[in-house]
């Protein structure tokens, strides 16, 4: 059988608040894991996992970009791109007000990889099934227009695969040939999750 990628996001995500479990969520959402067989990868928004963990608040999102900001890169009129305190490069320091109240925003979470680690390790425990798991946030690139999700944590799976030391089919070295793996998985997934009405927030990926 030649190499198949599939992605899909499953019905039944409800709207998540501080404290849910979102493990649990996660699963019923995937028929209560009956779903997953290992391998799989299960992609999670950030702003799911950061409204399970308490990091949406009340405020001025100006205010809230200037506290996650550890340096600003490049301004244009309104829009600063900044390096945030997770060492991210993108626009508003991934502070964003959309899919929450008026008047709220939502941080990144304070460890995405530890996020994802919990999860990943909730899955095994309740299912017995071994899954990556890759948190997710939307992120434009440098001199492009457009976004896609990228991967800001992860967990269970080899997130860049290093080629440098092999040869391609010609004999040729590769010298830094590095395909972001995890980066790769998280734009896919968005392409079944999708920007439109109440997201997702969860994606799986199982590759053939």
């Amino acid at each position: 059988m030649s190499p198949r990628l599939e992605v899909w996001a499953p019905e039944g995500m409800p709207e998540v608040a501080a404290g849910d479990d979102l493990a649990g969520l996660v699963l019923i959402a995937l028929d209560d894991g009956a779903d997953l067989v290992d391998g799989d990868v299960v992609c999670v928004t950030s702003k799911v996992v950061s409204k399970a963990e308490g990091r949406t608040r009340v405020g001025d999102r100006e205010a809230a970009v200037e506290e996650e900001t550890v340096r600003l890169v490049a301004r244009r009129g309104v829009v600063r791109i900044v390096r945030n305190r997770l060492g991210l490069t993108m626009a508003a320091a991934g502070v964003d007000a959309s899919n929450v109240p008026v008047g709220s925003v939502v941080l990144l979470p304070l460890d995405p990889d530890r996020s994802a680690r919990t999860l990943r390790g909730e899955v095994h425990r309740r299912t017995g099934t071994n899954v990556g798991v890759v948190v997710t946030d939307t992120s434009g690139r440098a001199w492009r227009e457009g976004q896609t999700d990228i991967a800001i944590g992860a967990a269970g799976l080899l997130v860049a695969e290093d080629f440098a030391g092999r040869t391609d089919d010609h004999g040729n070295p590769l010298a830094v040939t590095l395909p972001a793996v995890a980066d790769e998985i998280a734009g896919a997934a968005e392409l079944a999750q999708g920007k439109a009405g109440r997201p997702s927030g969860r994606c799986r990926a199982r590759a053939r």
